[in-house]
């Protein structure tokens, strides 16, 4: 979903016919920074895209700020460097630092946002630049649904899982409980047997010596 290189051209000569005729030569260069994606959440109403520039050389501030949108092979203008809908978009510039507001944010916002920073007073071809966009995605409810259903499928499968390996060794606990017994009562078993054999032959001795008496 990210625009292609020549779609950063196009938009670089639109820079250009904006800001035709105007400026003086000068060593200005700028460089754009944007984060490549931004998740909102499906309950979101609005939301903010950030966008940090750092300049040298350049003597105007505050520069002018651009912001483009981009969708499968087209582009729209949002606000260059007025917004077109000042209801549904609003700029915040602080220092280097830039962020595009979205209100009313829908699914149909998703889309590829550039930003763009131009100093007028140079005609440096540095002056002015674009980040490569942000990719703004707003979740639906259904997928928001989606996510807790398999979130709650893995939680159950957990569960019984710990279920089932507690059990086990419940029942290996109590086998080896029994075992204990067991061999406790053979035990005892085999030492009854063991006493009464080692006293037959004291008895037939003395049988036999009464007997000869």
């Amino acid at each position: 979903m990210a625009p292609s290189n020549k779609l950063k051209n196009v938009l670089v000569l639109a820079f250009d016919w904006i800001l035709y005729g105007a400026g003086i030569a000068g060593t200005c260069q700028v460089t754009v920074t944007q984060p490549k994606f931004q998740e909102a959440d499906y309950s979101s109403n609005n939301v903010f895209l950030t966008c940090t520039f750092s300049a040298s050389g350049c003597f105007s501030y505050p520069p002018q700020v651009l912001w483009f949108r981009f969708l499968t092979n087209t582009h729209q203008d949002l606000c260059t460097p007025a917004c077109k809908d000042r209801q549904k978009y609003k700029v915040h510039l602080s220092e280097s630092n830039i962020s595009l507001e979205i209100n009313n944010l829908t699914v149909d916002d998703n889309a590829v946002y550039i930003c763009g920073i131009a100093f007028s007073d140079s005609n440096s071809p540095h002056s002015k630049n674009t980040g490569d966009g942000t990719v703004l995605r707003k979740t639906g409810k259904e997928h928001s649904n989606g996510k807790l259903i398999f979130m709650i499928i893995i939680s159950s499968l957990l569960f019984l899982y710990s279920s089932t390996v507690f059990t086990f060794f419940l029942v290996c606990k109590k086998i080896n409980s029994g075992r204990k017994i067991f061999q406790a009562i053979a035990q005892e078993l085999q030492k009854q047997r063991f006493a009464e054999h080692c006293q037959q032959p004291d008895d037939l001795e003395d049988d036999t010596v009464y007997q000869n008496r």
